[in-house]
């Protein structure tokens, strides 16, 4: 969650070139939109790239990199005719270079974070897990400007999945020269988006987004500048501020109540969940019920209030409140599905008591993993507290290490427990349920029950709204409240404050994201 520190304590100064300076708190973790989990690079990869839809100021999806689309009467098949762009290489966009992507983000090879979102394709199920030929996935390339996309079954939502990371387009030939290197650094890189990223070693904490020339819409981008620098310490930030050398920053909990009475203090309710994510490969963190102990071993309301203190609320499911309902009734999905893994200390207990048992231990060390931000830092001290108090004979030990290094301990499944946000792509709660940032999700959780769950969802009641809807809260109530394979700890808020002369401010509809195309300075 890309949770800035930004203290303003006095008047800021008139900008009077179109350049912005962003402060955020941890540095990115990759530029390869197959690789990528972690919000900072979701902001860094749509803004540097564009897919085959975006959103405009309204937050409605619109066509982007395509200028056009058909479909048949069954809704399956979609044919987009792109625009004539570049790369910032100079080199053609192509067909292909969707069907690329798209296919190595299928491919299980790439091991992508993000690799179930392709069964929205055709076989796209089969060929991430490795059932069938990645060339079998329903994208092709008719010419060298034209798209055919086959869908697995329709679905009503295909252009907000469209505007998501994993769905922008790489050149084949460059990636493939740059082989391990790509999207590690701004020099092994091109891009088809509105800014190029500059300045980025892979490693540092400042980098630049400047304007691309080569962007089919280039004169529509009144910024040619972005400049953004990592920005942990709460009191340095608010010396930058005080200066004129910051103007946007999201607001740390910790200030929130101090500037919430700020000019160009806002804030707004997000559907991004902060989450914990287990090991089940290990003997502790594989016992269903020394994860449900630690689900709901700690108290959510607290969290929120006390310690997050920033609007953000208690969540006892994973997919949030208040972020789709129900096609039929209307009613808000997480009413409708209920509480899953609700604070419940005595329950907490008997449930370690019962985990410990089957494992044969008495007492038990664990260890949380999460980002070294302030409020990843935060929530881990108050998530050691709480259930070091409630459960007898635990010892928690917090690993706190940049994104980049956390990205690649879950991934090779170094680690016990790990904390993190995710925010969704999509207004459907397939997005959370088949997702929700958990790690190792498609390879290992067996449950029966909620595999047929989503398949079903996606196929056999993909136009049967009623019995999707239902089979969609099963498969949550599996994963969530059977197994505790995804934790829910709280529902995220957004605040902020904003430099008064930057005007056309555009937040991704799902999450904290910044499409800085759309900014200008008054």
């Amino acid at each position: 969650m890309v949770l800035g520190v930004l203290a303003a304590c006095g008047k800021t100064t008139t900008k009077v070139d179109s350049s912005l300076n962003v402060a955020v708190t941890d540095q990115l973790g990759t530029l390869d939109s197959t690789k990528y989990s972690d919000t900072f690079s979701v902001e860094a990869i749509q803004n540097v790239y564009e897919g085959l839809y975006t959103y405009n100021q309204k937050n409605k999806p619109v066509l982007a990199a395509a200028k056009s689309v058909t479909t048949n009467d069954a809704k399956t098949v979609y044919t987009y005719k792109l625009r004539d762009e570049k790369w910032s290489s100079g080199t053609a966009v192509t067909a292909n270079d969707f069907v690329y992507a798209w296919q190595k983000l299928a491919n299980p090879k790439t091991a992508s974070p993000n690799s179930q979102r392709i069964d929205i394709l055709k076989n796209g199920y089969d060929i991430r897990n490795g059932k069938m030929a990645v060339n079998k996935l329903g994208v092709k390339a008719i010419d060298k400007t034209t798209l055919e996309v086959t869908l697995a079954q329709p679905i009503s939502y295909l252009p907000e999945v469209l505007t998501g990371a994993p769905f922008v387009p790489q050149n084949e030939a460059y990636v493939k020269k740059q082989g391990d290197k790509y999207g590690t650094d701004s020099k092994h890189m091109i891009v088809n988006g509105p800014y190029k990223l500059t300045d980025w070693t892979g490693t540092n904490n400042k980098w630049s987004y400047v304007k691309n020339t080569n962007y089919w819409n280039a004169k529509s981008v009144k910024l040619t500048q972005v400049d953004v620098q990592v920005v942990k310490d709460g009191a340095t930030a608010g010396k930058l501020y005080q200066t004129g050398k910051i103007d946007f920053s999201m607001l740390a909990n910790d200030y929130v109540k101090q500037y919430k009475n700020e000019k160009g203090f806002a804030t707004r309710k997000t559907p991004l969940i902060g989450y914990l994510g287990f090991n089940t490969k290990r003997e502790a963190t594989g016992n269903k019920h020394i994860r449900k102990a630690l689900a709901i071993g700690f108290n959510k309301s607290s969290l929120a209030s006390k310690i997050l203190n920033d609007g953000s609320s208690e969540l006892n499911g994973i997919v949030p409140a208040n972020f789709v309902s129900n096609p039929v009734n209307g009613k808000d999905y997480r009413k409708e599905a209920g509480d899953l893994l609700a604070f419940n200390k005595k329950e907490a207990k008997a449930e370690w008591e019962k985990g410990l048992k089957e494992i044969g231990k008495k007492d038990l060390t664990i260890e949380i993993l999460g980002s070294d931000t302030p409020e990843a830092k935060q929530v881990i001290e108050y998530l050691q507290a709480q259930l070091e108090s409630n459960l007898p004979g635990l010892t928690i030990n917090a690993r706190n290490i940049p994104i980049k290094s956390r990205l690649a301990a879950t991934t090779a499944y170094q680690f016990d427990v790990v904390y993190g946000t995710w925010t969704p792509d999509y207004a459907d709660p397939i997005n959370f349920i088949s997702d929700g940032g958990a790690y190792h999700l498609s390879t290992d959780y067996k449950n029966a029950q909620y595999l047929k769950d989503l398949d079903q969802a996606k196929n056999d009641f993909a136009t049967n709204p009623t019995k999707r809807w239902d089979s969609l809260i099963d498969a949550e109530k599996q994963i969530v409240g059977e197994d505790a394979y995804m934790v829910p700890v709280f529902q995220g808020a957004m605040a902020y404050l904003l430099n008064p002369d930057i005007a056309g401010i555009h937040i991704n509809p799902y999450g904290t994201t910044l499409f800085y195309r759309d900014m200008t300075i008054k």
